[in-house]
């Protein structure tokens, strides 16, 4: 019986993303591998139908971070000024991105369990004093979407322009694309998107290169070289090649389950049952369902209950859950419902749970 990853990436693998991933060797400079580049290329900018005259997307070899430092070490020029919106170990990461690649920021905290105050973020928006804001969509720390299309409508007043971590949410939750303040986001292959690890990605609007960091402020990470050599059926660095296999049968995948619509309705009724016989033994949500997004929630755990106990009891029945992060280890667990989890699996995992909490 296989394991089952209720991990928020790596996820579960269908059989036919794991088939693909290996079915074949390429060289990466021959035309079956270019052939390969531009279709997971194409899919990933139709997933939410955007223009390919307007957006461009670029695929990079490593994990959703490696995305992220791309975006913000590309797209923002020399004179940025970034204000990072903090709730979670997300947030703080761009915070660190920023500080590491010396760009101009300023961050707005909030504790790891608040929502954005919008009043605040107004507030420090207003009278033009950032070109950029940096923000994560879903916060994994704590399961909690953050509501983007109201901080887009602030950024629009502003005049800012949104770099958006979208690592564990696109390709399950909406994304405000048609907002012209929305210059980029950065994503990953191993999440919604079903594929393998060591494969991200940055979509951008085509005319934010016009106006990137120069000089570039890194050689393997700078999105205006990896996107010449792809727009012209080139690599300038060994790309992961499995990843890109993978990818391109786990996009064919998204499309045939009818996109990231159904993704999200799927993702939405696992939760739901999740949470739903938990809610049998007493295991409160850490958030409320309108807080959360439909890819992870994090639970309390009831007293008593150590997260050991949880984690262990289940592996033993073959799921994989993950544990809060900094001052949150002790208090909750958190549970994805991404990846491949059949009825099946689901039906095993609410039994393992009546087993684990008796």
């Amino acid at each position: 019986m296989r394991a089952i990853l209720l991990n928020p990436g790596p996820v579960s693998l269908s059989p036919g993303v794991r088939r693909a991933a290996t079915a074949t060797d390429l060289c990466h400079r021959e035309p079956e591998f270019f052939a390969l580049q531009k279709s997971v290329r194409t899919k990933l900018t139709g997933i939410y139908g955007l223009d390919p005259t307007v957006w461009l997307t670029v695929t990079l070899g490593g994990s959703g971070t490696t995305a992220l430092e791309a975006m913000m070490s590309t797209l923002l020029p020399r004179d940025s000024r970034v204000l990072v919106l903090e709730n979670g170990v997300y947030g703080e990461r761009l915070s660190r991105i920023a500080e590491l690649h010396g760009i101009t920021h300023e961050r707005l905290v909030h504790g790891w369990r608040d929502a954005w105050d919008m009043d605040r973020i107004a507030r420090a928006l207003d009278g033009a004093r950032f070109t950029h804001v940096a923000a994560v969509q879903h916060e994994t720390t704590t399961g909690r979407l953050n509501p983007v299309d109201q901080l887009l409508a602030l950024c629009e007043t502003a005049g800012a322009s949104l770099l958006l971590d979208a690592v564990s949410s696109l390709g399950a939750e909406e994304i405000p694309f048609d907002s012209p303040m929305l210059a980029a986001c950065a994503a990953t292959a191993n999440k919604c998107l079903h594929g393998i690890p060591g494969l991200c990605f940055v979509m951008f609007r085509r005319d934010c290169l016009a106006l990137s960091a120069k000089p570039p402020r890194s050689l393997t990470l700078d999105l205006s070289l990896w996107a010449d050599h792809q727009e012209r059926n080139s690599t300038p660095f060994t790309p992961p090649v499995n990843g890109l296999l993978a990818l391109d049968q786990a996009l064919d995948e998204l499309a045939e389950m009818g996109g990231w619509k159904s993704r999200q309705a799927r993702y939405r009724n696992l939760a739901y049952q999740v949470a739903g016989q938990l809610a049998r033994h007493k295991v409160q949500p850490l958030l409320a369902e309108s807080e959360s997004s439909c890819v992870l929630r994090a639970f309390r755990l009831r007293d008593g209950t150590t997260y050991e106990n949880v984690h262990d009891g289940l592996k033993q029945r073959g799921f994989v859950i993950y544990a809060g992060q900094g001052a949150l280890v002790g208090e909750m667990f958190r549970i994805s419902t991404m990846g491949d989890i059949s009825d099946y699996d689901l039906d095993r995992l609410l039994t393992a749970f009546d087993e684990v909490f008796a």
